[in-house]
């Protein structure tokens, strides 16, 4: 074995995801493309109100209808025995942050995955309805007759806590679910005392939702034989949580659960959670006695996916007169949805709400209420973005204010590399960083400096041109636990199995790019097994970053095994002392000759019996560790924008973003991510909003006729580079860089057009920054002007 087939493919190499061939050659295995005997099909009757009474559900009809198995109420699963959707709400522990209770300790509310008193958002399902095909299911669905006894509903979280508000649950006094603090009240009071200047920000970060290339699809089987359940379905979260939570509704031993999860079209965290459909098409398949099949449309996706952000924050930043920051303080109200989900996003978002920046004192305060919309749970970056608009916002206004030039007040106030490791205001401790480095690099990458002279040429065309910078710092944390089992084959191949799923992250190739450096072996030789309960022992799934992060330690701990082992065969072998056995590239050598075998033959010598006991077994090691350990990737973006000032719209003509991801183990991936991250974060200002109508708590964006999203033509060519100072975590130094593309593009994208605006005395602008909510800017000071 020659160390280039490793070397080429090794760690820090930009190499092609193995994976792509398969699924851009129509190979891959979506749940979709699964075609078991007997399968039927299932249709879910969903609610047409956000809020209202279950008086009666007829389903006579529809029982009678041709071709149907069965039609399933809320009624049948708890007469079944079934338990509640326990999505476990609480709050992280470190090293997220650890906020005080300031009035309401978590509340976590009952989730049936079918109600039978009453619905609390618009597409919650009320019956299920099984039949051989998906047409019987679909006309039979339409002769369910369920009588509502519809109740006042109540959209935003703002109005939910306001007093006379309909109560959506009785465990949840006024709606409010939590209500948390972090930071120094008294230190950032006294320092709003005797600031020199103060600036506001009364700012709602929108609701959006992940809209992935393939909508939620299941198919369940029940094994009457042996009592078994296979779910198959796709899923971030990873197979073990799924088949651990299943088991729980189901009200059976996690040994009688079996969850299979192939190819999966995107996630962005919306799928990372409990959703009804998991467990009621397990039952489902039980009482028909025949596999079930569920394909989401994209229709129903819209109403019934987990959604995102939905942040109202009050926000304000003290300064002295120099214009060097004193404290800041804000209110943060999330809106939870009907069920009480998750805390993450919002506990996460408070503990970063200072971003990179020396800011002495803080003081956050967090609340979440429920309301009649589909629950909220983290989505990309979960939380992040959020506060990174906020604060970024805020600097902006203080410049406009002081009359400072934005990218030197950021100077004088980021967190110096000598301040490193650097505890935060709000009582997060960051490792370490060089800020300076990344803003000044995107500085440059977006040519800054030059910018006048193109925002001249752009007013002779009688466009608006304006330029826009974010920095940002995200915690990436996440479940602890991970596991990693490898085995070398005497037949030349490797077999990596671990719990964390991918979700087009590219995991088969960057895990193996692992692999290959640290045993020198062929890339194409290693197997990537991450998606069946059958094979993986347990794993945290695809989130918050933490999936490179935990995969370098245990891969590593599991491969330094591997090669103490060899040396050991090898030792035996060669009869020569171990302490004389050197490895590398693949083959283990006695030191100073020319005796080496590899690391393949030492597979096959190992299972001699000829062996010591003790050297006789596969070469193979399990790593399996739980690191509640947390890394801080951070960077800058620079977003160049220019306006039409007659119908409002933005054209992004600019665009350049750097990362500092600790060190890249596939730096083409990693650009691939950010580019996907920036154009999530770019929609989000310019385009999506999941709109629903603030009293009647109807959806009013659930197909793409209402709900935006960016295209290719939406962004010019994006510069992206990668900043690569090592975090002190890990053996590689590996932050994780899956989610900064996102995490400062709102702030970027509207900082540029309020710049491009301000000449005209716009000072802020809301999301999205819609052609019609830009127009309508430029015409209101255009009014108050004249």
């Amino acid at each position: 074995m020659q160390s280039s087939e490793s070397g080429s493919y090794g760690i820090g190499r930009p190499v092609r995801r193995k994976e792509d061939f398969r699924l851009l050659t129509g190979r891959g295995c979506f749940v979709d493309d699964l075609a078991l005997p007997d399968l039927t099909q299932a249709v879910f009757v969903r609610s047409p109100h956000a809020h209202a009474r279950i008086v009666a559900i007829d389903a006579a009809s529809a029982r009678a209808a041709p071709g149907v198995l069965a039609v399933l109420t809320g009624a049948d699963y708890r007469a079944d025995g079934l338990g509640a959707i326990a999505h476990n709400p609480g709050l992280s522990r470190p090293p997220d942050v650890t906020p005080r209770v300031a009035g309401v300790a978590p509340i976590a509310t009952p989730h049936w995955p079918m109600p039978t008193d009453r619905v609390r958002c618009v597409g919650e399902p009320v019956a299920m309805v099984v039949a051989a095909t998906i047409d019987a299911a679909r006309d039979a669905a339409e002769l369910v007759d369920v009588v509502y006894d519809p109740l006042t509903a109540v959209a935003r979280a703002a109005d939910a806590i306001k007093p006379g508000a309909p109560q959506l649950w009785d465990t949840a006094p006024g709606n409010l679910c939590i209500e948390v603090e972090v930071g120094d009240g008294g230190a950032t009071e006294a320092a709003f005392a005797c600031a020199a200047h103060v600036v506001r920000l009364d700012t709602w970060i929108q609701r959006v939702t992940g809209v992935p290339m393939e909508p939620r699809t299941n198919i369940a089987q029940f094994d009457t034989a042996n009592g078994c359940y296979t779910l198959h379905t796709g899923t971030g979260r990873g197979v073990t949580a799924l088949r651990d939570d299943l088991a729980r509704v189901l009200g059976v031993e996690p040994d009688k659960v079996r969850v299979v999860c192939g190819d999966m079209g995107g996630n962005f965290g919306t799928r990372n959670f409990f959703y009804p459909e998991y467990a009621l098409l397990p039952w489902a398949a039980r009482r028909v006695g025949r596999p079930v099949k569920w394909a989401c449309e994209r229709g129903e996706d819209f109403l019934s996916d987990y959604q995102g952000r939905d942040l109202a924050v009050r926000a304000e930043l003290a300064l002295d007169a120099e214009g060097k920051f004193l404290a800041m303080r804000a209110n943060n109200l999330s809106n939870l949805g009907a069920q009480a989900a998750s805390f993450v996003s919002l506990q996460k978002g408070i503990g970063l709400m200072s971003g990179v920046y020396d800011i002495p004192a803080a003081y956050v305060r967090g609340r979440g209420a429920v309301t009649n919309t589909i629950s909220t749970t983290p989505y990309r970056s979960a939380g992040r973005p959020e506060v990174m608009f906020v604060i970024e916002r805020l600097i902006d206004l203080a410049a406009d204010q002081l009359g400072l030039d934005a990218v030197a007040l950021r100077r004088r106030n980021l967190v110096p590399v000598a301040l490193q490791p650097y505890r935060n205001p709000l009582g997060i401790a960051y490792d370490s960083g060089d800020y300076r480095r990344a803003m000044e690099g995107a500085l440059a990458l977006a040519e800054w400096d030059s910018f006048p002279a193109r925002r001249a040429a752009a007013k002779q065309c009688g466009r608006l041109r304006g330029i826009g910078i974010a920095n940002y710092v995200e915690i990436t944390t996440g479940a602890p636990r991970e596991r990693a089992e490898i085995a070398v084959s005497p037949e030349g191949r490797v077999e990596l199995v671990m719990g964390t799923m991918s979700s087009g992250q590219g995991h088969e190739t960057s895990f193996a790019q692992l692999v290959a450096e640290w045993l020198g072996v062929p890339f194409e030789a290693i197997d990537y097994i991450a998606h069946d309960t059958a094979r993986v022992r347990a794993g945290g799934g695809s989130h918050s970053g933490r999936s490179m992060k935990l995969a370098v330690p245990v891969i590593g701990q599991a491969t330094d095994e591997i090669i103490d082992k060899g040396r050991r065969v090898a030792g035996h072998l060669f009869e020569a002392d171990v302490a004389d056995i050197e490895f590398d590239a693949g083959r283990f050598r006695v030191a100073g000759t020319d005796r080496e075998i590899g690391i393949f033959e030492i597979a096959a010598a190992a299972c001699r019996t000829d062996l010591p006991l003790e050297l006789q077994g596969p070469l193979a090691a399990i790593s399996d560790q739980t690191l509640p350990v947390a890394s801080f990737p951070y960077g800058a973006q620079v977003c160049e924008v220019e306006v039409d000032p007659e119908t409002g719209g933005v054209d992004i003509v600019g665009y350049a973003a750097v990362d500092d991801v600790g060190r890249a183990v596939n730096p083409m991936i990693l650009h691939g991510q950010t580019h996907g991250g920036i154009a999530q974060g770019a929609g989000q200002a310019l385009l999506e909003d999941c709109n629903y109508d603030p009293q009647t708590g109807q959806l009013r964006a659930a197909s793409f006729m209402d709900y935006a999203m960016p295209r290719a033509d939406t962004f010019p060519a994006l510069a992206t580079a990668l900043s690569e100072v090592p975090a002190p975590t890990n053996r590689l130094g590996v932050r994780s860089g899956g989610e900064g593309g996102t995490t400062p593009a709102l702030a970027a994208v509207i900082n540029a057009i309020v710049d491009a605006l301000a000449e005209l005395g716009v000072r802020h602008i809301e999301m999205p920054a819609t052609p019609e909510r830009v127009w309508r800017a430029i015409r209101e000071v255009s009014g108050s002007s004249g």
